[in-house]
């Protein structure tokens, strides 16, 4: 694989690019990555996104069996690291963007530097905080940044993106767009300034934006990134663009024929889960569930900050954790001392969620308010997902959130387990 950078570029991170599976043809067939879910929030949303958790049928980014803290982590690459030898890099994709939990994922990051300096670390991200946080990026040392550009065009963006969430405002359409773009290509020409190895990913969307993404290429090589990577289209349920047709291996394969006279194309690329491990071809992180080893390795050994935990409950019908925060009309209140809880009672609520689209929109604030008024006196909400804001304002009253999705009894230990793992400060309000 060539480089259009390689002039910038150390010894060091050359060979150690040799070894990302994900950055050189060659490896992908004798290295493993470990991608870490440690970012569940994310400030942008796509119209083919739709994050699900435990979902182990399918492999697609923004899907994880579990969301981790960064001691959980860490606690978790030792344990892959010491079955896997021939582990090379550690990925933080999410499952929503690793700059918007910026802190946890440099948390992350750090923790593992501590007990394994010589691993290689990549982030995914929209790119929508690089300038913010790229200084941060490099200092750290991480020399792999996969930047997720579908378009140049506001008009096109406008299409694929539904909002950009940035410095406490929504945006949506052209400006939204725009905001998005800029930034991107600010944080792109900075990192690649750094000596920083940039993957741009690009998502070929029939009819929207597969004409314009040789265009994107082009503007990509003028900037220095190592390598572009033209993944299909994968219509997830639940997404705006649920309906629209599987880009086809053939027709992505025909835009990186022309797309490689400008710059070397991935061809291997898996478009990995949040929390992959192993080889590309051989994901492996069913066989690595902290969620189904720390009842026993863990939260026995680990000091509880209480005795006891309230947690309400978003289901359907009581069994499963399997509801949006926002679609509930009840909530069940347990309590327990993280092994064993008790239903104590049911809370009924207004809907205030009637789609993806709305449920963070500011025309709702009312309704959630008072959802979240109601919970106040919980430790934590357990819900297969949940927006941004009802998220961010369960946080200042110390209500911790776990997205998860399984059976509630199981879902009640991990979100025990998430919040004895947490430091006092960050477990009485994230403050």
């Amino acid at each position: 694989m060539g480089c259009v950078c390689s002039g910038t570029l150390s010894t060091e991170t050359l060979e150690k690019t040799s070894k990302h599976p994900c950055y050189s043809a060659d490896a992908h067939h004798k290295y493993a990555r470990i991608h870490l879910p440690v970012a569940p929030r994310c400030n942008i949303q796509c119209n083919y996104c739709n994050r699900k958790y435990d979902c182990v049928n399918e492999s697609r980014p923004g899907v994880t069996s579990e969301v981790l803290t960064p001691d959980l982590a860490k606690d978790k690459f030792v344990w892959v690291k010491e079955n896997i030898e021939q582990l090379s890099v550690v990925g933080i994709a999410g499952p929503g963007d690793a700059l918007a939990d910026w802190q946890l994922s440099r948390q992350t990051i750090e923790n593992i530097q501590a007990v394994n300096p010589d691993i290689t670390f990549c982030l995914s991200t929209n790119g929508l905080l690089l300038p913010e946080y790229a200084p941060e990026v490099v200092d750290l040392g991480v020399r792999h940044v996969t930047v997720t550009v579908n378009t140049l065009d506001p008009v096109i963006g406008a299409q694929i993106y539904q909002f950009v969430s940035y410095q406490g405002k929504n945006y949506t359409g052209l400006k939204a767009a725009e905001l998005l773009l800029a930034n991107q290509l600010a944080g792109i020409k900075y990192l690649v300034a750094q000596g920083v190895l940039v993957k741009i990913n690009i998502v070929m969307i029939k009819g929207l934006n597969d004409s314009h993404i040789p265009a994107v290429v082009k503007k990509m090589k003028e900037l220095g990134v190592f390598v572009t990577n033209i993944m299909p289209l994968i219509p997830a349920p639940g997404s705006a663009f649920q309906h629209l047709p599987q880009t086809s291996t053939k027709e992505v394969n025909a835009l990186r024929d022309v797309c490689e006279l400008d710059i070397h194309q991935m061809r291997h690329c898996q478009q990995c889960r949040a929390d992959a491990i192993g080889l590309l071809h051989e994901d492996r992180s069913q066989e690595f569930r902290m969620c189904d080893r720390l009842p026993d390795d863990a939260i026995v050994n680990r000091p509880k900050i209480k005795k006891t935990y309230r947690i309400a409950v978003t289901s359907k019908y009581g069994k499963l954790v399997d509801q949006h925060f926002g679609h509930a009309t009840q909530f069940f209140i347990y309590q327990g001392d993280g092994q064993e809880f008790q239903l104590r009672e049911t809370r009924a609520v207004a809907q205030y969620c009637e789609g993806m689209a709305e449920c963070d929109t500011d025309s709702l604030d009312a309704k959630r308010d008072q959802i979240i008024e109601s919970l106040k006196d919980c430790d934590a909400v357990l819900t297969m997902r949940i927006g941004y804001h009802a998220k961010e304002n369960l946080q200042r009253y110390g209500v911790f959130i776990t997205e998860y999705c399984d059976t509630v009894e199981a879902g009640l230990r991990y979100a025990a387990s998430q919040i004895a793992g947490l430091p006092l400060k960050q477990a009485s309000g994230f403050k």
